[in-house]
């Protein structure tokens, strides 16, 4: 059964004009998902979805009455789900209602919708707008999918041997700290901690100087399951209510004093920021791609293989890191792009990480959020982090201004861009996810 239905069509136009300028990243093909309020107001949080440069309000919609229960059944109740501050309710309906209300939202958007009319008042401008983190997050789990990433950072420590050997075995992931997680836009403290310095016999505390960023996806769950049940691999995406921008700050000095024999912990949990918008699987359909596995590497166990995996498993999203540093910023300037990859990279998918999270009966909850771990590509410049740009530190970044890194300094400000292009289809895109380094705090 094919993936593709009418929301697809790339010849689909939308009579919010700015939806159907080239390069937009929110066509009407696209549809993301959000939560947002009027900036500056004490209005409620509440759901919203992306149109070009307008957000349409469902709150706002949903008391128009035009998609209406009599004959829009499932959409209307699952436009009722969005009126709350979080997507959480909405995110337990299941697939066929985010389905069904992103159906009825494409049909009322499109070109010559008789619904146009009642729709204009409940458009917001995107730059009129705050947004909050989409969801109620109860559990984080950040993975480490990217053999590239595996393979560099192995390298710095262990250069004969860089790849763990479980590492080709199982996806490898750690348990993260949803409370601080926040939204596009968020500025944080260089976090304080311990660190070795080379030949001391005891540790120093104060500001991590190796502070650094990583350019990863974010999977939200829509459904979850029962504690003590398996989601089957085929099943898995059903569960996934759809993807972000996720960048883990790492500060790669407390890293690596502190996550000797349990892992990350201080390094890690002091923030992580994702874009506003989630961009549904079924929005991504027209971008899956077939996922592969190196003949000569060991091939998943049976629970983490399918033939629907090997067929249309993986998804090309493009993912971008820039930086714009305190003098770019004060000059006007836009940022440095500093890499460029894709997600088709990734050594283990959606379904896998889902799967498996699972297999011992862990339960997931609708809100839930996993990370993809940092992505990087097989060549150098599609490197997603600081850390592997600079061989850890030894060689600097040199910047179209003249400024150099090895990590990052305050004021900087690392963005995070994703999208999907591709002949025959819409482009599809993420939006951006900035994040902004403050001064520590002593």
């Amino acid at each position: 059964m094919s993936r593709l239905n009418e929301t697809h069509d790339p010849a689909l136009q939308s009579w919010v004009a700015s939806a159907n300028r080239a390069g937009q990243d929110f066509t009407i093909q696209n549809l993301p998902f959000g939560v947002f309020r009027r900036a500056g107001t004490n209005e409620a949080f509440r759901g919203g979805v992306a149109i070009g440069d307008e957000i349409v309000d469902l709150a706002a919609l949903a008391a128009t009455g035009v998609i209406a229960s009599e004959t829009e059944g499932e959409a209307a109740a699952a436009l009722a789900a969005c009126t709350g501050p979080t997507l959480n309710d909405f995110m337990a309906l299941g697939q066929p209602a985010w389905s069904a209300l992103r159906l009825a939202l494409s049909r009322a958007l499109r070109a010559g919708s008789p619904l146009a009319d009642a729709m204009h008042a409940c458009l917001v401008p995107q730059a009129a707008a705050e947004f909050a983190v989409p969801a109620r997050i109860g559990d984080y789990t950040d993975f480490y999918t990217s053999i590239h990433h595996a393979t560099n950072v192995g390298k710095l420590f262990r250069p004969d041997n860089p790849l763990l050997p479980n590492y080709k075995w199982v996806p490898i992931g750690y348990h993260g700290r949803a409370s601080s997680i926040g939204v596009s836009g968020q500025a944080f403290h260089r976090p304080l901690g311990q660190t070795m310095p080379p030949g001391a016999d005891k540790p120093n505390f104060g500001p991590s100087q190796r502070l650094d960023y990583e350019l990863e996806l974010g999977i939200f769950i829509g459904q979850g399951n029962q504690l003590g049940s398996r989601i089957a691999l085929d099943d898995a995406e059903s569960h996934v209510f759809g993807l972000c921008l996720l960048n883990d700050w790492s500060a790669r000095d407390l890293q690596a004093w502190e996550y000797q024999p349990l892992g990350p912990f201080l390094a890690k949990n002091f923030a992580t920021t994702i874009s506003p918008w989630i961009v549904t699987l079924e929005a991504l359909a027209p971008f899956r791609t077939e996922w592969t596995r190196p003949a000569e590497d060991p091939q998943p166990l049976p629970y983490l293989e399918s033939a629907t995996l090997r067929r249309e498993g993986a998804f090309d999203i493009q993912i971008e890191a820039w930086l714009q540093t305190a003098q770019m910023r004060e000059a006007g300037e836009a940022g440095s792009r500093l890499s460029h990859s894709s997600f088709r990279h990734s050594y283990w998918t959606v379904s896998q990480m889902v799967t498996h999270h699972t297999v011992n009966g862990c339960g997931l909850q609708p809100g839930d959020l996993l990370g993809s771990g940092t992505e990087s590509g097989p060549t150098p410049e599609e490197a997603g982090s600081l850390l592997e740009l600079t061989v850890g530190g030894k060689q600097s970044l040199t910047l179209p201004n003249g400024e150099t890194r090895r990590f990052l300094e305050d004021g900087d400000a690392v963005i995070l861009r994703g999208y999907c292009e591709q002949a025959g289809a819409a482009r599809i895109g993420f939006g951006e996810a900035v994040g902004r380094v403050l001064p520590a705090q002593h």
